[in-house]
């Protein structure tokens, strides 16, 4: 996966920035009114925007298929952090100028082949792996059905789980399931992210 260029990352922020102000101005469209030039961004990549007001998550949301350009992606994901996160009510014209983006963009997750837990968990690369849990059908346990879901956590999430035992088990959480469990059916995907934010574009 090719770096991005300092001037891609800009033209992503300020992509970011503008969808979410159109938003706000009711002139959004799902696609951004000029097409980026930049053959970086034209390519079929995944992102993830996250918004931060006083340093405190405000929203974060994204893809991991990457079945769309970059750019177009990243324009996307901007509105949904801002508006269409579960966790948090939509975002007020009051905390926009407060608003602080950071934008992940993603190589394609890759299969994972592990036998266990364990053996995940030994071969994890704490701050740099981004994870994928993915249960595709519902399991049966001892004492109860866990049901099927799919769950990720980016790489920046190492800064606040640097133990990949607790990692696995809070991304278990965040798919539904509880922490102690574990199946052969799970299927583990991995990827890395190239992460940059405002004011730190570089």
């Amino acid at each position: 996966m090719d770096r991005l260029e300092l001037d891609d990352r800009r033209e992503l922020l300020g992509l970011a920035r503008q969808s979410i102000a159109a938003r706000f101005a009711d002139a959004w469209t799902p696609d951004p009114p000029t097409a980026s030039n930049a053959a970086a961004l034209q390519q079929a990549r995944s992102s993830f925007v996250t918004l931060q007001v006083n340093g405190e998550l405000r929203g974060c949301c994204g893809s991991l298929d990457a079945s769309r350009p970059l750019y177009v992606d990243v324009w996307r994901n901007a509105v949904a952090a801002a508006f269409g996160d579960s966790r948090f009510s939509s975002l007020t014209e009051e905390e926009w100028p407060r608003v602080h983006l950071h934008i992940s963009a993603l190589s394609r997750p890759k299969p994972f082949a592990v036998e266990d837990e364990a053996e995940l968990i030994a071969a994890l690369r704490p701050h740099l792996d981004g994870v994928v849990l993915e249960l595709p059908r519902a399991v049966r346990t001892s004492t109860s059905y866990v049901a099927p879901g799919r769950a990720t956590f980016l790489p920046a999430v190492w800064e606040q789980l640097p133990d990949p035992q607790s990692f696995i088990q809070h991304l278990k959480r965040k798919a539904g399931w509880p922490a102690d469990f574990w199946s052969s059916e799970i299927r583990v995907s991995r990827y890395i992210a190239e992460e940059f934010a405002e004011d730190c574009a570089e």
